[in-house]
């Protein structure tokens, strides 16, 4: 064998029952490389990652054969690759909130994977913990909970324990996600440090500035076939298939402003908003005024209070000064939330078709009128037998704005509602969102960190600036 070849993947290939889900996938990755998967949402991406972790839903079988610096084993013999988890493979996944232990301690988690993986001793260990934890920004994070932590906080220390364990070959399943360009830019360069000490990258995502700047070879797959290889830089430049094309140029930068709504009357009313988490301020003597129609933008680093003002607005949260005032005559299901993490917000033993039939019972919605909108979404109806853990989280994304629109908000926080989503499906379901905003009157209060589509969609803005 090689002594550089770290991961060998030959016919690697995903079932469910008798439908094929990921069609034979064959591809080698040498130490100091790093290779991209692209291609929409539910394209067979992260099920490419599960396969070769032997870690797939159940219900699911993998086909083909895995090797991992020497030692080869069927894909669908899993226990066979689990004792090289975090030593020989890491895994950052697409879902930090299922790959943290929401009732231990951020730093104590990372102290584990330094003593159990890296064989450091505690105070060794506790010392490392809080120089990664300090690296990623996260400093004062170590004592709390993962609950207590923004997505982009989370998606940070998640990427901090797959990378503590030293694993020659990394997977990475869209790790830039909902983080800002600081971050993403950091999180970019702990990827190429490990493709320059001597490791292999896997590196899924959506995020082309993220994949051009790594650089290496790229897979486009679609609808779980793959239509396209070669090396990044040559793809980009003169792309052969016309649907990687279409790809490359649905990048947000290159879409057209959409028309401002006229705004109605007021929705929701914040005068002298303050709060404070952990002793740390968000926000201080904050007047926030939403009218139906409008679209509001907030922006900023993660942490500093975007998701926590929204939550305030809802009544989810109360503010530590202030008040918030309600139009009158308001349902009591007025106002919505469109999570930023889509599995946290679905029964995980409930299909998915059940939990839609519930939504439309409670809002008397019709469910052909779901179906239309899951329709212009390209989820398959398939799809819906299925329960949240068994879809991609792109999937389960679009899946949850179709839901969150049977309550015909009065004002809809969408809370970065299309991170998991690929360029062409983040302009429809984006589209799909301004269209029923529009269509309603009601009020979007949108969450980005994309400035494209901030300048899109948005009417007003607020920008919260790093502590």
């Amino acid at each position: 064998m090689n002594a550089d070849l770290i991961l060998e993947a030959s016919g690697i290939s995903v079932h469910a029952g008798s439908q094929r889900l990921l069609r034979e996938l064959s591809f080698t990755l040498r130490a100091g490389e790093v290779l991209t998967i692209l291609g929409e949402s539910g394209a067979g991406k992260s099920l490419l990652a599960d396969a070769l972790m032997g870690n797939l839903p159940a219900g699911l079988v993998a086909g083909g054969e895995v090797c991992i610096q020497g030692q080869r084993s069927a894909a669908r013999d899993a226990r066979a690759r689990r004792p090289l988890w975090g030593r020989k493979i890491g895994l950052l996944p697409q879902e930090p909130s299922l790959a943290l232990n929401p009732v231990r301690r951020v730093g104590s988690q990372l102290e584990e994977v330094l003593q159990l993986v890296r064989g450091l001793p505690a105070h060794a260990a506790a010392e490392q913990s809080a120089a990664q934890l300090q690296a990623a920004g996260l400093s004062a994070s170590g004592a709390q909970y993962p609950w207590q932590l923004s997505g982009g906080m989370a998606q940070r220390a998640v990427a901090s324990m797959a990378l503590a364990g030293g694993a020659s070959l990394l997977i990475a399943d869209e790790p830039t996600k909902g983080l800002d360009a600081h971050w993403r830019d950091h999180v970019t360069g702990m990827l190429r440090t490990v493709a320059e000490t001597g490791g292999a990258v896997l590196l899924i995502t959506h995020d082309l500035r993220v994949a051009e700047a790594l650089g290496g070879r790229l897979l486009v797959l679609r609808a779980g076939e793959l239509i396209e290889a070669g090396e990044m830089a040559d793809i980009l430049r003169a792309p052969s298939h016309a649907y990687t094309r279409e790809l490359i140029a649905a990048d947000p930068a290159h879409w057209p402003v959409r028309q401002a709504p006229v705004s109605g009357p007021l929705i929701v009313q914040g005068r002298g908003l303050s709060k404070a988490f952990n002793g740390k301020s968000l926000f201080q003597a904050l007047d926030l005024d939403l009218h139906a129609g409008e679209r509001f933008v907030v922006q900023g680093p993660s942490g500093t209070g975007k998701s926590t003002l929204g939550n305030v607005l809802l009544g989810l949260l109360r503010p530590d000064a202030g008040s918030v005032i309600r139009a009158p005559g308001l349902a009591t299901t007025a106002l919505q939330k469109l999570y930023q993490d889509p599995v946290a917000s679905f029964p995980p033993r409930q299909t998915l078709g059940s939990s839609l039939r519930d939504a439309c019972q409670l809002h008397g919605e019709a469910w052909s009128a779901l179906q239309g909108r899951l329709e212009r979404l390209k989820i398959d109806a398939s799809l819906l037998t299925r329960r949240p853990s068994q879809v991609s989280g792109g999937e389960l994304q679009r899946i949850a704005l179709a839901r969150v629109l049977c309550a015909r908000p009065a004002l809809l926080f969408a809370d970065e509602p299309t991170s998991r989503l690929d360029p062409l499906t983040q302009r429809q379901a984006l589209e799909l969102l301004g269209d029923a905003m529009d269509e309603s009157g009601a009020a979007l209060m949108l969450v980005t960190h994309d400035e494209d589509i901030a300048r899109v969609f948005g009417q007003r803005q607020q920008v919260f600036a790093a502590h």
